[in-house]
């Protein structure tokens, strides 16, 4: 925080802070907090901006410090020690959006969504390094991978499950699977990837092969807006999918009949039957064996 801000230590009323950049924590770490404030109080004050409400009457935008207000609030507390200071909504919003990221202790989906949106605010990968104490290679990386909507990749190299440049190398890999044992053995061979986490990288690698590169919500999007005609096309759109499904079904049972119809008919044939049994062949999966012996023998 530069020198040259505004700054002031005040208790201030908790019904006139707004949190600006608001983030989900877990009940047991949210527990942890309360307990500790309960314990032995308040040793960092929140940080505020002063801000004007509707009415005139002053209130404030919560800059960092989150956790420690929902906790003081928790407690009956109707006022918290915050430490004012003077910014604009911009510097106010890059100075709540690099505290999250600074964190000790951070989510993978946090740390990423933060990065993406100091990138699309216009800061270069150097500047966002110098903001958030990361080191330029790495968020280079990040924004490689945030580029090319490498979601799986990027959450695993979060969890430490992927080494960065592994990721990259696989990224550029494209489709070439050899190319990217290539890039899992070159990761073993220098020895970041041992033991378990050679297992874990695996399984990313195979759910990415098969789910596809994105997990869902893994970067905030602005949401869009619901219309009727917006509800009536995903209904349709879902219809169809239903349809779809019904008609592979039907497909499958109608091939499946086929084939249990004309195996009836062949092992009807005893020579057929010989034939099979000479070579080893005359055994059928239960599943198919109760429908094409219906007297109940078994191949």
């Amino acid at each position: 925080m530069s020198a040259d801000r505004q700054q002031e230590l005040r208790q201030i009323p908790i019904d006139r802070i707004e949190v600006l950049n608001p983030r989900e924590r877990n009940s047991r770490a949210f527990g942890e907090i309360v307990g500790n404030i309960k314990t032995i109080g308040l040793k960092k004050p929140i940080v505020v901006t002063p801000r004007r409400g509707p009415n005139g009457d002053e209130r404030y935008l919560l800059v960092c410090g989150e956790g420690r207000m929902k906790a003081f609030k928790a407690l009956g507390e109707a006022t918290i020690p915050a430490l004012v200071v003077v910014v604009g909504d911009e510097d106010a919003f890059i100075m709540s959006l690099t505290e999250n990221i600074a964190r000790r202790q951070w989510r993978p989906l946090e740390l990423l969504a933060g990065i993406q949106q100091l990138r699309d605010r216009g800061y270069t990968p150097k500047q966002i390094a110098t903001k958030t104490g990361l080191t330029l290679s790495y968020v280079q990386g990040i924004l490689t991978l945030i580029q090319r909507g490498e979601q799986r990749l990027l959450v695993a190299v979060e969890k430490g499950d992927l080494p960065l440049n592994a990721a990259l190398s696989i990224v550029g890999a494209g489709d070439d699977n050899k190319a990217v044992q290539t890039a899992l053995q070159d990761a073993y061979e220098a020895g970041t990837l041992r033991g378990r986490r050679l297992i874990d990288a695996r399984r990313v690698l195979e759910r990415r092969a098969v789910l596809g590169r994105s997990v869902g919500k893994c970067m905030p999007r602005k949401a869009a807006d619901v219309t009727t005609s917006s509800l009536v096309r995903t209904y349709q759109k879902e219809v169809e999918r239903q349809k779809a499904m019904v008609r592979k079904a039907t497909f499958a049972q109608q091939r499946l009949l086929f084939a249990v119809s004309a195996l009836q008919q062949l092992f009807q044939d005893e020579n057929f039957v010989n034939l099979l049994r000479a070579e080893g062949l005359d055994t059928l999966p239960k599943y198919l064996a109760e429908r094409v012996w219906t007297d109940g023998r078994r191949a």
